[in-house]
This record gives C-alpha cells, sequence and structure tokens, in this order.
C-alpha cells in the first residue's frame, strides 16, 4: 500500500511555481519588470498578508508562505546563481580593469554613505548611540545587488559607464559583508566569549579560502569540465554546473565570506575556459527560478501594516536613504571620471538600500545594537527601497538621457549640418550599423550625412573626418538643417522602435516622396514601419536567417550562383509578405528607386551568369 502524501509539504513549491507562471507573463504583456511583480507576491500572500487571516480561516494557509525561514535559505541562492553567471561574464583582465572601481568607488561610496546616513541618523535622534547610527548607517549604505544588476540586464544596460560603475560598487559592498557581519557579533555584549582577537584568523581563513578556490579552480575546472563533455550527457554536464556553484559557494560560506562571492570567483574561473557559454545557457534557468524565490522572500518581510502606522515616517526616512545615498554617490562619480548623467543615474540605481541590509540590521537587533522599535521600521524602510528598485531605474535612464541632452557640447559636437549639397543620402544613427552603411556609402562613391544623439561618438567620428553632426532626427526642423528637401534617401539605423518609428513620421511630413529605409528589430516590427511608410524595412532576425541560410548551403556545396538567387528570391518574398496590407507603397519613388532597380537587375544577371558558371 502506497504511503500517504503529506500534500502540506508541497505547497510552497506549488505556489510559487503558480505565482511565477501568472507573475512573469503579465508583467511581461504590462511591460513592467517581473522583479515587481515577485515582491507584490510576497507581500500578498506572505505571513504579513493573506498569512494575518490564517487564524480565523484556516483554509487561507493554502494560499500563503507558511515558512519564511526555508524560504529565505533557498532565496540565498539565487543571488549565488546571479553573482556566478555575473562572473562568467566577466575575466581576470576585465576585474583588473575595474579595480579602481571597485576598490576606489566602491569603497568611498560605502564609507561616504555610513557617514550621511549614520550622523543624519545620530543628529536627529533616531539612534542613541554612535555604535547603532554606524551600524546602521553602513547598513543602508549597502545597495541591492540581487535587484539592480536583474534590471540593469534587463534594460541591457551593463556595460554602459553608470551599469559598469554599479556593479563595481556593488561587488565591493559583497565583499564587505563578511566582516561586517563579524564586526557586529563581536560588538554582542551578550556573548562575552566572542572577542576581536580571533579578527586575524578569521582574515586568513577567508584569505586561505580564496586561495583554495582560485588554485584548484584553475588546476581542475578545465579538465574536469572536459571529462564532462565528453559524455555528450546534457543531464551530466548541468548536475557538474550545479556541483561547481555549490562547492565554491559553500567553501566561501564556511571561511566566513559570503557565498555569492565564491560563486562569483569560479564564474570568472569559467569564463577563461571554452564552456563559459554552454554553462552559462545551463545555469539561466535555475537562476531565473531561484531569483524569483529571493524577491518572493523580500516581499514576505513587507509588513504593510506596520507601515500603516507611521506611513509619513517610514516614507520619508525612505525617501532620505535614496536622497542622501544618491547625492553622495554624484558627489565620488566626478573624480571617476562619471558625467553629471551617468553619475545621477548611478546615485538613483544604489540609492535604494539592499538585501544585506536586512541580514545586518537582523544581526544588530539580535546584538542589542540597535532598538527593536527603529529596527523593524529600518527593515520596512529598506524594503521599499528595494521594491522602489525597477522605477528608479527607469527614472534614471530618463533622467541620464535628458541631462546627456543637456550637457555643455564641445565645440567639434557643435558644428552644423550643411545643407547645400544635392543627392546625398542621410543616415540617422551612427552607431556600429550606421557606420558600416556609411562605410558602403564611401566605397560607392555616394555622398553622405549622419546624425547622432551621442556626443562622445559624434566628437570621435568627427576627429576621424567623418561627416557625422549632433542632433535629433525625430525634430522636423533638425531634418530640414539636413537638406532633407534635397537628400536622395534617408537611412535609420537607431536601435529602438520608438525612435526609428519618431524618425520616419517626421521624415515624411517633411517630404513624402523621399526614400526611406529603415532597420527593425523582427518582421512585426518592419510591416509597422511599411505602414508607417517606409520604402524598405530590413528586419534583424529575416536577415541574420538568410546570412546563415546562405553560408550552410556554399559551405555543403551548392553552387555560389544558385544560393545568391534564392537569398535574392526569399527576400523579394519576405518584403512583398510585409508589404501586402500597405497602400502607400509606390514602386516608382524617385531617382535612387531607379538606381535600386538597376543595381537589382545588375545583381540578377551576375546571379544568372554565376549560375550557369557553376553548372
Amino acid at each position: 500500500m502506497a504511503a500517504a502524501i503529506d500534500l502540506q509539504s508541497y505547497q510552497e513549491p506549488i505556489l510559487f511555481l503558480a505565482t511565477a507562471g501568472i507573475v512573469v507573463p503579465l508583467f511581461h504583456r504590462l511591460k513592467l519588470s517581473p522583479v515587481l511583480g515577485f515582491l507584490a507576491a510576497g507581500a500578498l500572500l506572505g505571513p504579513y498578508g493573506l498569512g494575518r487571516l490564517v487564524p480565523e480561516h484556516p483554509w487561507v494557509n493554502w494560499l500563503t508562505f507558511t515558512n519564511p525561514e526555508g524560504t529565505s535559505r533557498l532565496a540565498e541562492f539565487g543571488v549565488v546563481f546571479l553573482l556566478f553567471t555575473i562572473g562568467i561574464e566577466l575575466s581576470w583582465q576585465r576585474l583588473r580593469t575595474l579595480r579602481r572601481l571597485v576598490f576606489g568607488f566602491g569603497s568611498l561610496q560605502v564609507a561616504l554613505g555610513t557617514a550621511i546616513l549614520g550622523l543624519s541618523f545620530y543628529a536627529f535622534r533616531l539612534v542613541d548611540t554612535i555604535t547603532a547610527a554606524t551600524v546602521v548607517g553602513l547598513a543602508l549604505a549597502l545597495s541591492s545587488t540581487a535587484i539592480v544588476i536583474p534590471v540593469l540586464a534587463e534594460q541591457k544596460r551593463l556595460n554602459t559607464v553608470a551599469g559598469r560603475a554599479s556593479f563595481s560598487a556593488l561587488l565591493f559592498q559583497d565583499l564587505l559583508v563578511a566582516p561586517v557581519l563579524f564586526t557586529v557579533a563581536v560588538l554582542d555584549t551578550s556573548k562575552p566569549e566572542v572577542t576581536p582577537s580571533p579578527f586575524a584568523f578569521l582574515l586568513l581563513q577567508a584569505g586561505l579560502a580564496l586561495v583554495l578556490i582560485i588554485g584548484l579552480g584553475r588546476l581542475i575546472l578545465r579538465p574536469f569540465f572536459q571529462l564532462v563533455s565528453t559524455t555528450k550527457s546534457p543531464e551530466l554536464f548541468m548536475a557538474a554546473c550545479l556541483l561547481v556553484v555549490m562547492v565554491t559557494s559553500l567553501i566561501a560560506a564556511a571561511s566566513g565570506l559570503s557565498m555569492a562571492l565564491g560563486a562569483f570567483i569560479a564564474g570568472i574561473l569559467l569564463s577563461e575556459t571554452e564552456y563559459r557559454r554552454a554553462v552559462d545557457v545551463t545555469i539561466q534557468p535555475f537562476k531565473g527560478l531561484l531569483l524569483g524565490v529571493f524577491f518572493v522572500s523580500v516581499g514576505m518581510s513587507l509588513d504593510l501594516f506596520r507601515f500603516l502606522e507611521a506611513p509619513l515616517l517610514i516614507l520619508s526616512l525612505a525617501a532620505t536613504v535614496v536622497l542622501l545615498k544618491g547625492m553622495s554617490i554624484v558627489i565620488l562619480g566626478r573624480p571617476f571620471g562619471l558625467s553629471t548623467a551617468e553619475s545621477a543615474e548611478t546615485g538613483l540605481l544604489l540609492g535604494p538600500s539592499g538585501e544585506f541590509a536586512l541580514v545586518i540590521l537582523g544581526a544588530a537587533m539580535t546584538a542589542g545594537l540597535v532598538p527593536g522599535g527603529i529596527g523593524q521600521n529600518l527593515l520596512l524602510v529598506t524594503t521599499l527601497t528595494m521594491v522602489a528598485i525597477p522605477l528608479l531605474a527607469r527614472l534614471a535612464q530618463r533622467l541620464g538621457r535628458k541631462l546627456e541632452v543637456q550637457r555643455p557640447l564641445d565645440p567639434i559636437v557643435k558644428v552644423a549640418p550643411p545643407t547645400d549639397e544635392v543627392g546625398r543620402v542621410i543616415v540617422a544613427g551612427y552607431g556600429r550599423v550606421g557606420q558600416l552603411v556609411g562605410d558602403m556609402l564611401e566605397r560607392h562613391k555616394v555622398p553622405y550625412l549622419a546624425i547622432d544623439l551621442d556626443p562622445a561618438r559624434v566628437a570621435a567620428q568627427r576627429k576621424a573626418d567623418k561627416p557625422v553632426f549632433y542632433g535629433d532626427g525625430s525634430y522636423p526642423e533638425f531634418l530640414r538643417a539636413c537638406g532633407i528637401d534635397r537628400a536622395l534617401a534617408l537611412v535609420i539605423t537607431l536601435d529602438t522602435q520608438s525612435s526609428i518609428e519618431a524618425v520616419v513620421m517626421a521624415a515624411r511630413h517633411e517630404r513624402s516622396d523621399i526614400t526611406i529605409v529603415a532597420r527593425a528589430r523582427d518582421a512585426r516590427h518592419a510591416a509597422q514601419l511599411y505602414e508607417l511608410g517606409v520604402d524598405d524595412a530590413v528586419p534583424e532576425t529575416i536577415e541574420a536567417s538568410l546570412q546563415l541560410s546562405e553560408a550552410v548551403l556554399s559551405d555543403i556545396g551548392v553552387p555560389m550562383g544558385l544560393v545568391i538567387a534564392s537569398i535574392h528570391e526569399r527576400r523579394d518574398e519576405f518584403r512583398e509578405v510585409l508589404r501586402k496590407n500597405n497602400p502607400r507603397q509606390n514602386p516608382d519613388r524617385g531617382v535612387f528607386k531607379a538606381r535600386r532597380r538597376i543595381g537589382k537587375t545588375a545583381s540578377s544577371a551576375a546571379a544568372g551568369q554565376a549560375t550557369q558558371a557553376d553548372t
């Protein structure tokens, strides 16, 4: 007879999976970060939400997370896997490049934030002792690695200046957590057996653990994954990845360091091997699920009823923390090469407190260093600031763009575009794609003028004698200044859908007959651009697939002439499908259209000759 099943033991995993199944698609549809959804779900389904109804309505217990301690232990692995994947994207060389930001900017950010916040709390008598003020200031000076990094990755801004500065400061903070927790334990008067004397031993133990992880990692990781990969077993490869993460994080934890730091170092070691991409892809699902558990656990600590008892105090404290930390980061940004826009963006990202503040404040209350009342309020303040990070990140991105535009431009960037050349092509956006377009136009001796909104890029390209000018192509006045009334064509290579569509509409408003060729994200975006009136929309996904098809067909021996002809034919089929519902298309627009048709005819003739030669 089968043993009875304890359904209660499966309650929380099923509840979390159901939450993920609802939150992720819903918030993607709303174009909001799933982080907000997990935080809200934790607050609603946690002990301070529906959990309050359990004594009166026991059936509600099936809809709540009833084991916050167990959930938080599992949630810690979300941060572990996050730091592991970050390490895979780095290398020792890149880490050495960031050392000035990590140990310079990061250490000064923590020191200045601790001083400003601690003195502010002490001056307003929110804490009674300098020790309590220091602990509170230090806890709140730390930011949230687990939320800031995923938000930056979602916005594709990890490699920006603000992204690198934020990551560097967060990395230093992770290094600082273990010494801070040890210091709090030393100051605990209820445990006289804990004294400062083991501090040197703790540092030595941590150093030996780092040497052990790095040394064994360099010796073992590559041969280990070579052995695993020879089995060609995805299951074994996945088990090997999980084993590496678990072992390195537990070695670090046993030595007094954070588990996340050990996993981060393991990731850096794997980044130097040929298995980095395979490991990263294998780990991603685990990272996503465990980070979801982490965000739910953070939401579970949000006591909305305590917030209702003193909403003005808690909101003002949360705003003060973000404001003071943000101001300190803006002050530090300029000496480290950050512009005002980049400093402001970094300040808004790092202004909120983080998950380690919850740990440090909890330990400080247990040790009697921080009074329980203010400690509980600060836990709520910390959680509220963490909840606000996705919204502050969006605000930071917009503020950064606005300040970047308003920043005084170098004289070389202020040069006005000329309007006197007839038969010129205008290229809107001069990033990597725009530069390739400009290079091809130069090779065919077609004059062009490029416009871009990145002052640094414009200055660098003008120093290289490229006809690049600073300005926004979505403004009709600027397009007129560029001579759109006499331009041969407009090529739009911008990287966001909204900016591409804004330039298309402005150009069509100024001139209905100009040829417009636009970059598109995918087939759906291309269809939308055709509706707006572009002559050709080039979807990145379709072009990539056509190039892959061309490469594989030629590599397996299909005659090149046949390949070229079929690729052109398939491209035309895609174009016709996307255009079919667009009444604005006119095949006889302008001189450039005629030239393009002649070019296509010549290409088809060449393809036909090549086909005959190949056959």
